[in-house]
């Protein structure tokens, strides 16, 4: 009798947040952890809330991630993955170097895909939620951002894909898409010299100041995390969810009007 009453007790849930050092990370960790769930971080740098498990561990290499992600769903279980590593550099396509594209990439996108692929195992016998944490800039092109852009684009299309895939195993994955969020992310910005930028340079250094604007006069980094719990406690949570109404209308817009007529407010935003 005493081992069923054990048994059948619902268990703290269990959430995994990658990238929950800083911004949105930090925030969703301390949201959690206020509302009783077990939480574990994992990035680089340690997490300084008390309550938060940290592991340190680079999303670039697949295999630490990865194993980060299985143990503690082997010790804790796992009811949610939240993906909130990025990385962002302002420079023009013509000049990019390849070893700075591809480290975007591999945190930006492929971070998140091995930690899908290290949580779905655990989570395919009681199901559970996935949110990645992308950007309306996957939609509007950050200008001299493009890669970023990309990424958060791809991050999208691997949303729609896995719920295809997952859903049966009661496994729902959400894209969530922030406007400008006022976190140190602006001051962290790989940005390209002049002499690297060459004839763009004044382009892009007008792009980046208006960036940095969106961002630090943008939304707090708490309302991002809010939105993230909200999708973790929903029955049927969206595949994608942009956060605030601005950025929902402004993702409705690009979807409606010309290529060409968005390109061009595009273009203005960034005063180009």
């Amino acid at each position: 009798m005493n081992n069923r009453q054990t048994n059948s007790r619902t268990p703290r849930p269990s959430a995994v947040v990658i990238g929950g050092s800083s911004g949105i990370g930090y925030e969703t960790c301390v949201r959690l952890v206020n509302r009783g769930w077990n939480v574990t971080n994992i990035s680089r740098t340690a997490c300084n809330n008390s309550k938060v498990n940290n592991i340190c561990a680079d999303v670039t290499t697949g295999s630490d991630a990865y194993d980060a992600i299985s143990s503690t769903a082997d010790k804790f279980g796992i009811s949610a993955l939240i993906y909130c590593a990025g990385f962002s550099m302002a420079a023009p396509i013509e000049y990019a170097k390849e070893s700075d594209y591809k480290y975007l990439f591999e945190v930006n996108f492929f971070g998140a895909l091995k930690s899908v692929q290290a949580a779905v195992p655990h989570m395919k016998t009681r199901g559970g939620k996935i949110v990645l944490v992308g950007s309306i800039g996957g939609d509007l092109p950050i200008l001299y951002d493009s890669f970023y852009s990309c990424s958060k684009a791809a991050l999208e299309m691997l949303a729609r894909e896995a719920n295809a895939e997952l859903n049966a195993y009661g496994i729902n994955v959400c894209a969530l898409l922030p406007g400008g969020t006022a976190t140190n992310f602006t001051y962290k910005r790989k940005i390209y010299t002049e002499d690297e930028n060459r004839i763009y340079a004044k382009s892009v250094n007008k792009a980046v100041a208006a960036l940095a604007n969106m961002e630090q006069s943008g939304m707090k980094p708490s309302r991002v995390a809010e939105e993230i719990y909200k999708i973790l406690i929903s029955d049927k949570p969206p595949i994608i969810r942009t956060c605030g109404m601005k950025n929902n209308m402004m993702r409705f817009a690009s979807r409606v009007m010309p290529e060409k007529l968005t390109l061009q407010i595009d273009k203005r935003m960034f005063n180009q």
